[in-house]
């Protein structure tokens, strides 16, 4: 078995996709070491026996005629657990459109939260993946055809496994549910790697001018830092370092080394000066350069406290009774937004989830629903409120 190593020769089977319903795309990739993920295979398969590996690695190849199968917008493209393989063609500059994701499918599905690609084709094609080479070393070269023959399994049974999770959503009346999801999956934002932005990614606690510019600086310094490196962000600094810097807001160089979080001796290193260099720049302006960061709800309040946990009550019993994983449908923090706020911006207000959840959980907070257990289950039916008696 050979992989293609060709421009040529992808070009030909990039020409085969074309007029076919969907594609099923999975990659081998290192990252453990890198900040920029290291694309070392690409494994396709459609309908009518149409499969290949091909090679990014291979000398001269150019990737650009698959790159314009991932863009076409005719062609559906089918991934398990997509967001790292549509990170790497973000980075690539072709972002996977219009996108299906069987892990989330299954979940819609009634697979059970965030089920294994490997559980879901044993529940559904009764097939046993081999997992001999989970372990591989992918960017080594010759890749053996043992190598090549795993690594197409995947996008073989993954072309299999797409239409019989199509048509249990399509008969459940659950198709939509994925494709709104599918649809956010395609959001640039997702994959922004403008070090500007990375203090996004992390959490801050605390909403002070000289926080936040501190906060952002030293987010986007370490962001900068491994990209210009190719070093994982926990190589240069871990998260916990970021909060301990904005809330310190070290200047120099003894400022610096009282930090628990910062490396013993990271004020001698190459990066001291540079981090507190622009922790001075952010603390010129702290207004101006501190992000807008929306204030999250307030702590839980006991009374809160009791709503959320008949909240998750409740979504237990709907996710059992829809066969749906609970954690699509909504999150504690959802949960605790809805307990404080009947309009909370939360997904489960909106769209399908407030059909399968959100509506249920305000009406248990208006006392118009009720939880009953019923032998080992819970059962919800609406509470009959007596009339009162005329004046």
């Amino acid at each position: 078995m050979m992989p293609i190593t060709s421009t040529a020769d992808l070009a030909a089977f990039c020409a085969r996709l074309e007029g076919q319903a969907f594609v099923a795309v999975d990659t081998e990739f290192m990252r453990e070491t890198t900040y920029w993920p290291k694309l070392c295979l690409i494994q396709a398969a459609a309908p009518g026996g149409i499969e290949a590996t091909i090679d990014p690695l291979a000398e001269g190849l150019d990737l650009g005629p698959f790159l314009d199968v991932m863009r076409d917008t005719r062609l559906l493209k089918v991934f398990h657990a997509a967001r790292q393989d549509v990170e790497i063609f973000y980075n690539l500059g072709a972002v996977p459109t219009p996108l299906f994701d069987t892990q989330i499918a299954g979940m819609a599905a009634g697979f059970g939260e965030q089920v294994a690609y490997d559980a879901l084709v044993r529940k559904t094609l009764k097939v046993e993946i081999d997992k001999s080479h989970r372990f591989t070393d992918w960017a080594r070269r010759p890749l053996t055809d043992a190598q090549l023959s795993y690594a197409l399994a995947d996008v073989t049974h993954l072309a299999e496994l797409y239409p019989i999770l199509r048509a249990r959503l399509e008969a459940a009346g659950r198709l939509s549910w994925v494709t709104e999801e599918m649809g956010a999956m395609g959001d640039p934002s997702l994959y922004d790697t403008d070090p500007e932005n990375a203090w996004r990614r992390l959490k801050p606690k605390r909403h002070a001018a000289k926080y936040l510019a501190v906060f952002r600086a030293a987010a986007a310094w370490r962001e900068r830092t491994a990209q210009q490196r190719d070093q994982p962000r926990g190589r240069i600094l871990k998260d916990e370092a970021i909060d301990e810097l904005a809330s310190q807001a070290p200047i120099d160089a003894a400022g610096l080394d009282r930090l628990r979080s910062v490396p013993k001796g990271f004020s001698g290193s190459r990066y001291g000066p540079e981090l507190l260099e622009v922790i001075r720049t952010a603390l010129k302006d702290p207004e101006g350069y501190a992000p807008k960061v929306e204030r999250e709800q307030g702590p839980v309040t006991p009374a809160a406290g009791a709503v959320v946990e008949l909240l998750k009550v409740l979504l237990k019993a709907r996710a059992e009774d829809a066969g749906v994983a609970s954690k699509l449908i909504a999150t504690v923090a959802d949960l605790e937004k809805i307990a404080s706020n009947d309009r909370a911006e939360t997904p489960a207000l909106h769209g399908w989830r407030r059909e399968a959840f959100g509506e249920d959980a305000l009406k248990l907070k208006r006392g118009e629903l009720a939880l009953v257990l019923d032998g080992d289950r819970v059962r919800v039916v609406p509470v009959r409120r007596a009339a009162r008696p005329p004046a």
